[in-house]
């Protein structure tokens, strides 16, 4: 499932984070991507042991947990501690697969599930650097306004297009959902939006009452936690 996810970080959020990371410190972005990841990513990324990246990430993390939509749609059990990078002067990823398992500490580890990106450049700051995600339907592309979350499954063939002018600033972590099979999440993600719809329009509690309860009886039985 391919989702757009608006408005994830305040605006005060949003100017916060790009002042830091317009001050940043940027180191090559091969240093957290194997032989093959390395052979076709050109871009920067903030060191993994930078205190302004635990310091970023915190503030990502804070928006995800008010964030209703996000929960729905990766119903999240571990999320790895987001980082970020930065495209300029040609930069890209070409196609590419996201590891399946990552560390997320320690002898901790994470099975990615579901890749996020979050753009934090408005899509007039910069030329390229289109998401292009490769399914059985066709290629999709996605260049959202700064704040907002694109969510998709981590098992997707994906790259990000060459950047011509300008610098593209994202936040990009990986979740390990309850639900580890995306055409499961992807039903019950629809089936609460459903719910959530007709609670609004005032329709027959006990009906939505039952959905609801299909709703959690089949997230108990799908769920891994």
């Amino acid at each position: 499932m391919l989702l757009h996810i608006p408005e994830v970080l305040t605006r005060d959020e949003l100017a916060r984070i790009r002042r830091a990371l317009d001050a940043a410190d940027w180191t090559d972005g091969r240093e957290t991507v194997g032989v093959q990841g390395a052979q076709v990513k050109r871009n920067e990324q903030l060191p993994d042991a930078s205190p302004l990246k635990a310091e970023l990430g915190k503030i990502v993390l804070a928006a995800l947990e008010r964030n209703p939509l996000f929960f729905a749609a990766a119903l999240p059990l571990k999320i790895l501690p987001p980082r970020f990078n930065r495209y300029a002067g040609g930069g890209e990823y070409g196609f590419h697969v996201d590891g399946a398992v990552m560390r997320l500490g320690g002898r901790e580890q994470l099975r990615s599930d579901v890749s996020c990106t979050l753009f934090l450049a408005e899509p007039d700051e910069y030329d390229g650097g289109e998401l292009i995600v490769s399914d059985t339907y066709g290629e999709h592309e996605a260049k959202l306004p700064a704040g907002d979350l694109i969510v998709y499954p981590s098992s997707s063939l994906h790259r990000v297009a060459p950047v011509t002018r300008g610098a593209r600033l994202a936040s990009f972590f990986w979740v390990q959902s309850m639900v580890r099979d995306d055409a499961r999440r992807r039903m019950l993600f629809e089936m609460d939006t459903a719910i959530e719809t007709l609670r609004r329009d005032g329709a027959d509690a006990q009906a939505v009452l039952q959905l609801t309860g299909v709703y959690h009886n089949l997230l108990r039985q799908w769920s891994e936690v």
